[in-house]
């Protein structure tokens, strides 16, 4: 049946067979398409040699040892390494018996190994060994590097003389002013008569601006970052890109800069607080930020070489260029208040509070040794405020107690003498509450501000060597809240700011004269150029919304200049790099002052005439006329002398000493005018 039903169907010629394709290959055909065109879904996931291995981490720099301190070796690695998670298994390759100079460690988890490469990468060991810490997986993200193309060499950019300003004939220095509510940012040269404008330009920063600790760059602030302008143009010379950066420092020697975003931060990169290389504008290391009421977070030793900040019990001392912890681990310090630097030498002073039995204390560590300088102790302590003289051979310890009965306070200063054998401690006590504090910047003395409103003194003190602390006078009765010692010291202004309407007092503490008592109303800030010649009080629009404007004084309290600017915000005066000259040479300089004065008097006298610009722009302009005329004459006359002597047959007279008396003179006069006087006969 079935066969009948087959060989019906095969003679229906409607269920004509159909033919089947053909899939085999022409001759000679070639196949060209890769399997990754055509899978490229499924080679994706085919596995990788280095699958499995991304917890492994690869230390380069580990020093060579043999087997006696393989061990020891491997103790020091494990204790660093396995803060950052559990090692599962290590691998120390040996070349005849000596470690190769690199190591393998594998984590639990890649997370474990992320965070060792990200904390470990440039950790110092000892002086000859620092860790480069990767990924093993990351070696094949090398090794597939494409190939390496010919980059271009950019053209060296001549910044220019950054320091320019340096080389005024006058010594004149440059201060810079937000005005129009931050609109506009100008720099200005100062100078006895009238400010001259150097640059100007719009929304030159979104929020304020800063020099650098030696003057050589401006700050200027934006949402993406920072940027540094110099020179004699200002154009910029670096960019620091960091997002919603709000503040900044400098390292004292503007090699490095410390940038602030609370934008930025991640619990696996920290980016909130970024140190920068300031010349190549490259990353240096980045810092979670625990805290922002104080600013800066870290402080800079005087020469650049440390950093520290304060963290949870301990001080942190870091060490640049490394920018690790110095001697790899923190300093032991309970619930420490604050510290700072002092200002010439590698020491730091901090402050803990009284903890049960314990007083307080002051105490002086030098680094990089931490050793334990001076300590003091100190007892019912509320609070303390560390003062360093500018040279650092004082610390002056503002420290306010509690009475017996707690309910009272009262105050006094702990003065350290830095430089005396032992570091002594002298303490002056003050009853009144204390409202400012300021050494004079070159010297042993220091002034303070006591009592309350109408009765406010003014108190000097002198710190004689190997003697008592000696008050000099104490100014009764002033308008003042704030101390502002020129930088040269023996002048300072004291200053009622804000709420005091902006009374003015120049006193001279050499002989405790008041050279001149002044106001500007409601002045908001005061600051001294960096030569001590001028003063510049202002009214910032930030603080007070009219009668902006800023004066500009000299030293001795007589207005020079009154600047009234639309909604003037901030003056900064641009600071000048330290001195070159040595001490010797400076008190040179000072005892022989009127011997070099004498070359500057007239254009001292010059600088004070009321002729205006104009005038003296149109002097210059026709002296420079008539010596061109000059000039041209000479010239002439020079050119014509052959042709003279010719036909004066050889006579020279162009000199009264060559033959001039053989030419015949000729006297002419000409009558001017007469006078008649009568005399009266005498009898």
């Amino acid at each position: 049946m079935t066969n009948l039903a087959s060989m019906q169907n095969n003679d229906d010629p409607s269920n004509e067979r159909v033919q089947e394709p053909d899939f085999d290959d022409p001759p000679g055909f070639v196949d060209d398409i890769s399997n990754e065109e055509l899978l490229a879904d499924l080679l994706k996931d085919k596995p990788k040699e280095a699958d499995g291995i991304d917890s492994v981490v690869v230390i380069d720099n580990v020093p060579s040892v043999g087997p006696e301190r393989l061990e020891k070796l491997k103790n020091v690695i494990n204790k660093i390494f396995s803060k950052f998670g559990q090692i599962v298994s290590d691998h120390y390759p040996l070349d005849n018996g000596k470690t190769m100079g690199y190591i393998f460690l594998e984590y639990k988890s890649p997370a474990n190994a992320v965070s060792a490469v990200k904390m470990l990468n440039g950790y110092k060991l000892d002086k000859q060994h620092t860790f480069a810490v990767n990924l093993f997986t990351d070696f094949e993200k090398y090794a597939n590097r494409p190939p390496s193309q010919n980059l271009e060499k950019r053209p060296f950019q001549d910044m220019g003389n950054l320091r320019s300003w340096l080389q005024d004939i006058d010594a004149n220095d440059h201060y810079s002013v937000i005005h129009d509510a931050g609109e506009k940012t100008s720099i200005y040269l100062n100078t006895s008569s009238e400010a001259i404008k150097v640059e100007e330009r719009a929304r030159w920063t979104e929020t304020y601006v800063r020099w650098s600790p030696q003057g050589t760059y401006l700050t200027t602030f934006h949402q993406k970052g920072i940027a540094l302008w110099g020179g004699e143009k200002f154009q910029q010379i670096q960019r620091f890109a960091h997002t919603g950066v709000q503040l900044i420092d400098f390292s004292p020697c503007e090699r490095y800069l410390v940038s602030f975003s609370p934008l930025m931060d991640s619990k696996d990169d920290p980016k909130a607080i970024i140190i920068w290389d300031v010349l190549t504008g490259a990353k240096k290391r980045g810092f979670h930020c625990l805290s922002t009421s104080q600013w800066p977070v870290f402080k800079w030793s005087h020469d650049g070489k440390y950093f520290a900040r304060i963290g949870e019990d301990s001080l942190s001392v870091y060490e640049t260029p490394s920018f690790g912890l110095l001697d790899k681990k923190s300093f032991k310090c309970n619930d420490i208040k604050d510290f700072c630097w002092s200002p010439a030498d590698s020491i730091i002073s901090y402050w803990v509070p009284e903890q049960g039995e314990s007083p307080a204390r002051v105490t002086l560590l030098e680094i990089p040794s931490r050793k334990e300088l001076r300590v003091k102790n100190l007892f019912n302590v509320s609070e303390c405020k560390l003062h360093w003289q500018k040279a650092g051979d004082y610390l002056g310890v503002k420290v306010d107690r509690l009475t017996k009965s707690k309910k009272g306070q009262y105050y006094s200063f702990e003065i350290f003498r830095i430089r005396e054998k032992q570091i002594p401690v002298d303490v002056v006590e003050i009853k009144d509450p204390i409202g400012a504090f300021a050494w004079e910047p070159v010297g042993s003395r220091f002034a303070v501000l006591h009592g309350e409103s109408p009765r406010i003194g003014a108190s000097f003190y002198n710190v004689k060597p190997n003697s008592k602390i000696e008050l000099i006078t104490t100014l009764e009765k002033k308008a003042a809240n704030a101390l502002f010692w020129a930088p040269n010291g023996q002048f300072i202004v004291l200053a009622g700011l804000r709420s005091m309407n902006g009374a003015l007092e120049f006193v001279d503490a050499n002989d405790m004269t008041i050279m001149n008592t002044s106001e500007h109303f409601m002045a908001t800030d005061v600051e001294w150029d960096p030569t001590g010649r001028y003063v510049a009080t202002g009214v910032s629009w930030w603080s007070h919304k009219v009668d902006n404007a800023y004066w500009m004084w000299s030293f001795q309290g007589k207005v020079l200049q009154k600047c009234t600017t639309d909604r003037f915000c901030q003056l900064l005066w641009r600071p000048r790099p330290p001195p070159v000259l040595t001490e010797e040479q400076i008190k040179d300089l000072k005892k022989n002052m009127k011997t070099y004065s004498k070359r500057y008097e007239l254009k001292d006298r010059m600088s004070q005439s009321k002729a205006s610009k104009e005038i003296i722009e149109r002097r210059r302009v026709l002296m420079e006329e008539f010596e061109n005329f000059k000039k041209q004459k000479e010239e002439q006359l020079a050119a014509e002398k052959k042709e003279r002597l010719e036909l004066r047959r050889g006579m020279e007279t162009d000199s009264y000493d060559s033959g001039w008396d053989e030419v015949a003179q000729e006297t002419v006069e000409f009558f001017i005018s007469e006078e008649i006087i009568e005399i009266e006969d005498p009898e």
